[in-house]
């Protein structure tokens, strides 16, 4: 494995890339789909520029990002793939699109009307059971009206929907498919790009995987569809105070751990500013050499204290190690995606890959 960068002095992120690919290839041939990877929220946390260039070896059709901006990023570093941006793209976002060449999601007959005339290709969303945004699959005369606009868009690329529980309600699922296909069955023809499975629903095989599928969390190290992927994200940060604590001492704002004897205690220059949950308090576990150290008191802004006689400078794994992504979300009773984003700019990101 190749280490691109230099080992960072406080907290760092290691991206493995390589592992990365590898569960995009995972989900490649579980659903025979070709792939339109989610790289928004700056690659799930992990840097949406290289997670794009690494997934390049896959020929992938394009990527997924939830805003315009997000887009322009991704053209700024060279990036030449289509590009759809699936937050709702209004009339007053149309000319950064243009601008930057990228497919807007449109999901309400103005937004369809007013961009129809630009010529430029579009994807268009249908609501079957999200209730979040796109043309409400019950909404007839909506969809009606949709239909003799789109009768003469000759730059209709795509149209999907967002399944709200493949992973846990196969039924649901089932029914919302149904919903999309009647909706398709309704419209004047059936435009060239269909999809809606994310990365569960990629993972269950091809019932869903239609022309593209979309995976997300799994690529990044999160579990989805009952599989493990591999590991892509380590959040690291060092040692950087030790003390020994007797009976009664406190640890961290609010007193609200007290040692019940003598304790080991270190403190890990990383906090809830780096995206540590302060919901970790007293609660959550860090690695270090080999071993789980529960944290001791609240999570501070910049730092965390835990129970260890690690000397300063040595290296703990908060997640992506003994401690899993996921093991740590349902710790910080969140979600692996939650976990992900919410690392902080100033926590580096060093990039491992090796035989892509």
């Amino acid at each position: 494995m190749t280490i691109l960068e230099p080992t960072p002095q406080r907290a760092w992120v290691d991206v493995d890339l390589t592992a990365l690919v590898r569960n995009a290839r995972t989900i490649g041939h579980r659903s025979r789909a070709r792939l339109l990877p989610m790289v928004k929220a700056n690659g799930y946390g992990l840097g949406a520029v290289p997670v794009s260039r690494a997934l390049e070896v896959l020929d992938p059709w394009g990527f997924g990002v939830a805003t315009a901006i997000e887009g322009a990023e991704l053209r700024a570093a060279g990036i030449t793939r289509p590009i759809v941006v699936f937050s709702p793209v209004v009339p007053a976002g149309f000319a950064e699109c243009i601008a930057h060449d990228l497919r807007p999601s449109l999901g309400d007959v103005a937004s369809l009307a007013a961009w129809i005339p630009s010529g430029k290709p579009f994807h268009l969303e249908i609501d079957t059971g999200m209730a979040r945004a796109g043309l409400r699959w019950s909404d007839g005369n909506a969809l009606a009206d949709a239909a003799r606009l789109l009768a003469g868009a000759s730059a209709w690329e795509g149209v999907f929907t967002h399944f709200h529980s493949p992973d846990t309600d196969p039924s649901a699922t089932a029914v919302q498919w149904a919903r999309f296909e009647m909706v398709l069955g309704a419209l004047p023809s059936r435009p060239p790009l269909v999809h809606a499975a994310n990365s569960a629903a990629a993972l269950a095989g091809t019932r869903y995987a239609a022309d593209l599928v979309r995976p997300g969390i799994f690529l990044y190290g999160g579990a989805a569809g009952g599989m493990a992927p591999e590991p892509v994200a380590r959040l690291c940060a060092r040692v950087v105070a030790t003390r020994h604590l007797q009976a009664g001492d406190s640890v961290s704002y609010g007193a609200s751990w007290i040692a019940p004897g003598p304790v080991a205690a270190a403190t890990l220059g990383i906090g809830y500013a780096d995206g540590v949950p302060r919901t970790l308090s007293n609660h959550g576990a860090v690695e270090v050499c080999g071993r789980r150290c529960p944290i001791l008191g609240r999570v501070t802004m910049d730092m965390t204290i835990i129970e260890s006689d690690a000397a300063i400078g040595e290296i703990a794994t908060v997640f992506g190690g003994l401690v899993t992504l996921d093991q740590q979300a349902v710790a910080a009773g969140t979600i692996s995606y939650e976990l992900l984003t919410s690392l902080a700019a100033r926590v580096e990101r060093r990039y491992l890959q090796a035989g892509l």
